[in-house]
């Protein structure tokens, strides 16, 4: 019956309150209510960020309106079920007002934006005690016989509620008028705004700490993100967008250190209780009946049944109009999601080391990150990137490692600020960093920044010009922490993504042979990334026969075997597959004895990335691995079941590869077999269908 209010599923005044059902009982709603309003009141001790009078006067009103209930619920057992309508109106706007209380309150990130919505929240909370008003107008309170004093308060309720004026409070109005002149003077350009307004207006509202201005800054980004499907949206893009540039400045000069961890763990709501049931379930629990991978985005549809969103789309897309489970014909393709299931299998990924898929990423315009968002954001990035190379340059040790943080976190989302640092000349100064001799931590955020800074186009020759590939090669090996020899590897793939640098980085000594050992002991993320390093070389052909000399193939292949981590198992066989494409590097697979592991996998159900490379890899070792690949291959009889799925479930490419590989199968059991009548390989059958 009560709502629970939970930030991190409801968006920001948003108010999802539901109407009790129509059959509940009048003694179990008035229960319900004062719950509710006790839940109100108890936002007295809470901090708010803006509109502190509404909401305290709000919250005395509700008040009043709790004492009226409990003498209601004295003075009649049972409650008469002509008080239904009124406490059931009560307990609709009761929940409204919990919503936005709550989002006053809130301390993750949704102040300033508070702030700016001061007229907005103000009206909200205007109409809310009016309602409460109306409701208690509908209470027949003329024939309850109730104490004097009780119809008192209940008659004083109603007429403060109706008189009470919901204004922005002039702090709030001189708040938003400096945020508003601090916006206008970063459109200008040429007017840097003064620290000192900045933080009168973050204390104003209780942003005082690094991590209290890290969330504002998440919170806007997250809004950003919301709005930018939405055309019409366009005004209120424009502001969270120069909100944005100006939380992100103000966390760059504004503190002087990192108070915690910038992304605090997550916890779902009912997670205490889960724990129970999280240990009766394994991942199979978790996996989409269609797929077969664990979901990442649960849907219901119309029979009850769960699966993953994109591929019970997928299935209707194809034409499909049943239930894939049940084989029932449906009458309607509505998905509803399954948020108590999400919240399951993040805690169950969290809790195994799986990597969870941010659906929110995977799907993101990126191309909302290549432009600021308005004049404001674009002045206030370069402001920032500017200060920081200053940091960086002339800082202390403290300093400048807080400014390489920064630049990691402003480097890691956003093309524009990557290119307002680029621009402001971070890399060389970045580059100093890595030969730190700290605890790691100056270390590890300069490779991490480089890593992000990696991705922009000009970036790669100023490392490369500013002999970062020796600096980097060294971190992979001596790196001070695990973590920056995880980005060293990784910034070894984005350098590779050009022709010229594969080749220097392949003649870097102990560059391939360091990826090599990294794969062999570092962990699942070490691994990956040392794989996908790797492959990036491999692109230059000079640099297969060093893979090989560095013993890579026996190790991927331990790691086929040994790993239970789908990507990295497709991530090496991605490497085998390109090393199968000469013909040294086919033989030293065979040599290894991989071909009856490769075939299992094949078999197996696996992501489908990873059946692609499978094909590849069998491909190539047919083509370059000589006759006896083949007739082994010719002598497996699971082997074609599994090629002629590949030729319409698999991925485009690896259909291809399949009816490649089964044409090279036909082509050598005609040629070896003309005189045995025996058939080994099964030919496509076609079925007649009306």
């Amino acid at each position: 019956m009560i709502q629970n209010s939970n930030a991190s599923s409801r968006r920001i005044l948003t108010f999802p309150a539901v109407h009790p059902c129509q059959s509940i009982a009048p003694t179990t709603l008035l229960a319900s209510l004062i719950a509710l309003c006790r839940s109100a009141c108890d936002y007295k001790s809470k901090s708010f960020g803006s509109n502190v009078r509404n909401a305290r006067e709000t919250i005395r009103q509700v008040g009043n309106l709790l004492l009226l209930l409990h003498e209601i619920r004295l003075s009649f057992s049972p409650i008469p079920d002509s008080l239904l309508l009124g406490l059931s109106e009560l307990h609709l706007t009761v929940q409204k007002v919990i919503y936005l209380l709550d989002d006053c309150s809130r301390g993750d990130g949704a102040r300033m934006w508070m702030l700016m919505e001061s007229d907005r929240v103000a009206n909200h909370f205007r109409v809310l005690v009016r309602e409460m008003a109306t409701a208690l107008e509908v209470l027949p309170l003329e024939v309850l016989d109730l104490p004097c004093d009780a119809v008192e308060v209940a008659e004083l309720a109603m007429r403060q509620a109706r008189q009470t004026k919901f204004q922005v409070a002039s702090g709030d109005q001189a708040a938003m008028a400096e945020v508003l002149t601090i916006l206008r003077r970063f459109e200008g350009g040429d007017d840097v705004p003064d620290r000192g307004e900045i933080k009168r207006v973050l204390d104003y509202i209780g942003v005082k700490k690094w991590s209290d201005c890290y969330r504002e800054v998440k919170f806007l980004d997250s809004e950003i993100e919301f709005h930018y499907s939405n055309k019409e949206m366009k005004r209120e893009l424009d502001a969270l967008s120069s909100l944005l540039g100006l939380m992100n400045y103000a966390r760059c000069v504004l503190f002087d250190f990192v108070d915690g961890k910038s992304d605090p763990p997550v916890h779902c709501e009912g997670e205490s209780r889960n724990d129970e049931l999280l240990g009766s379930l394994d991942g199979d629990s978790f996996r989409c009946p269609i797929s077969l991978e664990i979901m990442r985005d649960p849907v219901i549809i119309e029979t009850g049944h769960t699966y993953d969103r994109c591929s019970i789309l997928k299935w209707f897309r194809a034409g499909n109009a049943t239930c894939p489970n049940t084989g029932k014909k449906l009458s309607s393709t509505e998905l509803i999601p399954n948020v108590a299931l999400k919240q399951l299998i993040r805690q169950y990924c969290l809790a195994n080391g799986i990597p969870i898929a941010d659906s929110s990423r995977k799907t993101r315009d990126i191309t909302r990150t290549a432009a600021a968002g308005s004049l404001a954001a674009a002045n206030a990035m370069k402001a920032a990137a500017s200060f920081l190379a200053g940091k960086l340059l002339g800082g202390d040790c403290k300093g400048r490692n807080k400014s390489a943080y920064e630049i990691r976190l402003l480097s890691k989302t956003s093309i524009f600020n990557r290119s307002c640092l680029v621009e402001a000349g971070v890399i060389p100064s970045l580059m100093e960093l890595l030969s730190s001799e700290d605890d790691g931590t100056s270390q590890e955020n300069a490779i991490a920044a480089l890593l992000n800074l990696s991705k922009h186009s000009r970036s790669k020759a100023l490392i490369v010009e500013n002999g970062g590939l020796r600096s980097i090669v060294d971190i992979l090996k001596k790196g001070v922490k695990v973590e920056a020899r995880q980005h060293a590897a990784a910034t070894v793939f984005y350098l590779a993504s050009i022709e010229e640098y594969r080749k220097l980085i392949g003649e870097t000594t102990e560059a391939i042979s360091d990826l090599v050992e990294m794969v062999k002991e570092a962990n699942y993320r070490g691994k990956k990334n040392a794989l996908v390093a790797i492959y990036g070389l491999l692109m230059h052909p000079g640099n297969h026969w060093r893979v090989l000399a560095f013993g890579a193939v026996p190790l991927l292949l331990d790691v086929l075997i040994s790993s239970d981590r789908d990507e990295v198992v497709t991530d090496s066989l991605a490497v085998l597959a390109t090393l199968a494409e000469k013909p040294e590097g086919a033989q030293a697979i065979i040599r290894c004895g991989a071909l009856p592991q490769v075939v299992r996998i094949l078999a197996s159900t696996n992501p489908r990335a990873t059946m692609e490379h499978c094909v590849c890899l069998l491909l190539a070792l047919s083509i370059n691995g000589g006759e006896d690949v083949v007739a082994y291959l010719v002598r497996t009889p699971s082997l074609m079941g599994s090629l002629y799925s590949q030729l319409s479930e698999g991925t485009s490419r690896a259909s291809k590869k399949a009816g490649a590989l089964i044409r090279v199968l036909h082509e050598f059991y005609e040629r070896t077999s003309s005189t045995s009548k025996t058939t080994v390989l099964p030919r496509e059958q076609f079925v007649h269908a009306w």
